[in-house]
């Protein structure tokens, strides 16, 4: 008998092999594109993590906290500290850099942490220190406050001469503690601070933040340590603020500054009061007058009023409500350096230990000036002779912006304690700043012909 197959297609056990052989593509298609998504998902996620953790890593480095409010700081600078021991803490030739730089080359040299070692004075006086043997390790958080190409500029001078600055913010108590540890500091000459008297009508809490709350955790640390270091520190001429007796004397009133930038200053005597009374740190307050020179401030008058004259553009020249010319009492750098490190060789020891006090300890305060007040219409003729160039002047009434009519330091104590004598006439050290700043920014005029010899970076 003779069979015939149904109609011309499959049969039905091919039919339903098919069908399972599609449903296992379908599931296999289905498992790879799980593992895709996953594998995909993971790799963003990782990806995120480390974009967000660079962006946290770089934004604690550039922008130091500010103590807008307690809850808000207290995390900031948490994450700050986190972030500060995780990059420094583990690093031995990073330790090994911070104690070469700190270990002095004379016998009895000191080994000294320069806070803000990368600004104007710092840069000076670190270099002035190291050149004579002493160690010197150095902490700056190069803000933006003015350019901070020239204070990275700065800090490669440094580094020409082995001076190490670290890239860090005195807020960070967790980073001064660690250098602590690693090395015992004999001194501590305190230059890191917001400068400047206008800035502050713009940004307040920046003043507070690096003056005051910065000092505060300089010295909470500097009073833990053992050995406790004695510490040198800048105040300011600025604390005067609306004293009218002339010359300005360490005895005279300061409890009426006139800006905020002198009430912290102000603030940061008071504190070291404080400290020096309940733990022994030995401190010294230098009150600043006007400090010009080369590798100097871009904010300061005699900076801004060069580039000006040079660029063709006007100054605007102040004179009190009653028509009087303002005066500063300018004092060159090299003489402020002097005054430092006279400060520093007759700093005595503190007396505390691991934050307690034996028995009194030494405070000082003293005026570092030039003791010879220049009007600022004769800083702005002594640059117009030097540049070749005449300024655009515009002679304004002064703003109600904090800044005082004038200065003028008695040095009396200074000379008689340390043998502190300014020996720089403005005229002499305006050349001086021309000669560097036309070398500096390369700049082809009458000055530079001028003063066509080789400018060394150190003077």
């Amino acid at each position: 008998m003779q069979y015939h197959s149904s109609g011309g297609g499959a049969s039905p056990a091919d039919s339903s092999k098919t069908a399972k052989l599609e449903r296992y593509n379908s599931y296999i298609r289905r498992v790879n594109s799980t593992k895709l998504l996953q594998a995909s998902s993971k790799l963003l996620f990782r990806v995120t993590l480390l974009v967000a953790l660079v962006l946290i890593f770089f934004f604690t480095l550039n922008y130091p906290p500010l103590a807008s409010d307690a809850g808000a700081g207290h995390h900031i600078h948490a994450a700050n500290n986190f972030l500060s021991s995780a990059f420094y803490g583990s690093g031995a030739a990073w330790e090994k850099q911070v104690r070469h730089s700190s270990t002095p080359r004379r016998p009895n040299g000191f080994s000294v942490l320069v806070t803000g070692a990368a600004g104007f004075v710092g840069s000076h006086c670190s270099l002035a220190l190291k050149k004579r043997g002493d160690g010197v390790l150095g902490i700056d958080n190069f803000n933006s406050y003015y350019d901070p190409s020239l204070k990275r500029a700065r800090q490669k001078l440094l580094e020409k001469h082995q001076i190490f600055v670290v890239a860090g913010d005195i807020n960070d108590g967790e980073l001064l503690r660690k250098l602590f540890d690693i090395v015992p500091f004999s001194h501590v000459l305190h230059l890191a601070a917001q400068a400047g008297v206008r800035y502050a009508m713009q940004n307040p809490l920046s003043y507070v933040s690096s003056n005051v709350a910065g000092f505060v955790s300089l010295l909470e640390v500097a009073k833990a340590a053992d050995p406790q270091p004695a510490i040198v520190w800048a105040s300011s001429s600025s604390v005067y603020g609306l004293n009218t007796h002339v010359p300005f004397s360490e005895s005279d009133r300061t409890d009426r500054p006139a800006s905020l930038y002198a009430a912290t200053k102000k603030a940061g005597e008071e504190i070291a009061h404080t400290y020096n009374h309940i733990y022994g740190l030995s401190l010294t307050g230098l009150r600043f007058f006007t400090v010009y020179g080369p590798w100097g401030r871009p904010d300061m008058a005699y900076f801004f009023f060069t580039k000006d004259i040079l660029q063709g553009k006007g100054l605007n020249v102040y004179v009190t409500a009653d028509d009087k010319e303002v005066a500063r009492d300018f004092t060159y750098i090299d003489d402020i350096v002097r005054g430092c490190v006279g400060a520093l060789d007759t700093a005595e020891k503190s007396t505390g230990s691991g934050g307690k006090k034996r028995s009194p300890a030494q405070l000082r305060v003293y005026n570092l000036g030039n003791t010879a007040p220049v009007t600022v219409g004769k800083l702005v003729g002594i640059l117009e002779s030097l540049l070749g160039r005449k300024a655009k002047k515009h002679v304004i009434k002064m703003p109600r912006n904090g800044d005082v009519p004038f200065t003028h330091a008695n040095v009396s104590q200074a000379l008689n304690d340390f043998g502190y004598k300014p020996t720089t006439d403005l005229a002499t050290g305006l050349r001086k700043f021309v000669k560097w700043y036309v070398g500096y920014y390369g700049i082809q005029t009458r000055a530079k012909r001028e003063f066509h010899s080789s400018e060394h970076p150190d003077d």
